[in-house]
């Protein structure tokens, strides 16, 4: 198969006009690559959380790029061409939202946070708000507000998957993009490289932060995350 994308964790390759299999790797990055890491087996557990999540947002009624698990490192995803945007909700502050505004990390707000940057590494990813999206005609006013719309309703379905795992969803990132229709769906993946999740007992990290601020073992963290999410009633 042709490589058609080689990210910082992922590679993509094309299966057929319809289709890619994402390969995910063991590499970790952190301050966008400034940090980097071969961590044995996070291409694995990401894999395998990603193919939970996504099977649980499909079965809420969420219309997603995936298809099926090939194996223990590849997907098969339908084809599709990625927004860029990088949707982030946050449920508490913490990470660059503490720091970029003064706001202690943990705290609660009443209501979700919604935020857009621009998907774009060599601008380090700036934040956007929803005039600059459409003056960049990266996004209409339409497909700006069915974004929002979808990633809020993702929040709340996985808010609940997490808790019900003794999990505190603390902020993520999604990825939108648009299928052969036209059509807009969930792409990327969703692991703990692009979440925050914290114990809901102890608040121990259980996400890639473990990896950024050297708090402890990335992937005795990633099989705890794992392991709950299977075993949810």
């Amino acid at each position: 198969m042709k490589k058609i994308y080689s990210g910082k964790a992922k590679d993509v390759f094309e299966k057929n006009e319809n289709e890619v299999v994402i390969y995910f790797k063991d590499d970790a990055t952190a301050g966008n690559g400034a940090k980097h890491a071969i961590i044995e087996g996070k291409g694995i557990l990401n894999n395998k959380i990603t193919d939970l999540i996504f099977k649980h947002l499909m079965s809420k009624g969420i219309e997603t790029h995936f298809i099926s698990k090939l194996s223990d490192r590849e997907q098969l995803v339908k084809k599709v061409t990625i927004i860029p945007l990088e949707v982030i909700l946050r449920n508490y502050s913490a990470g660059s939202f503490s720091k970029r505004y003064g706001v202690k990390e943990g705290k609660k707000f009443k209501e979700p946070t919604f935020e857009i940057s621009y998907k774009e590494d060599a601008l380090n990813d700036p934040l956007l708000n929803k005039d600059h999206a459409i003056a960049m005609e990266i996004v209409d006013e339409k497909e700006y507000e069915e974004i929002k719309s979808k990633s809020k309703e993702i929040n709340k379905i996985l808010t609940s998957l997490f808790e019900r795992a003794g999990i505190i969803l603390v902020d993520f990132k999604l990825e939108f993009g648009k299928d052969k229709e036209g059509k807009i769906v969930l792409a990327d993946e969703f692991s703990p490289d692009n979440c925050r999740l914290w114990d809901s007992k102890t608040l121990k990290k259980l996400d890639k932060d473990n990896f950024r601020n050297d708090l402890g073992n990335l992937i005795s963290s990633y099989e705890i995350v794992l392991e709950r999410l299977t075993n949810v009633k």
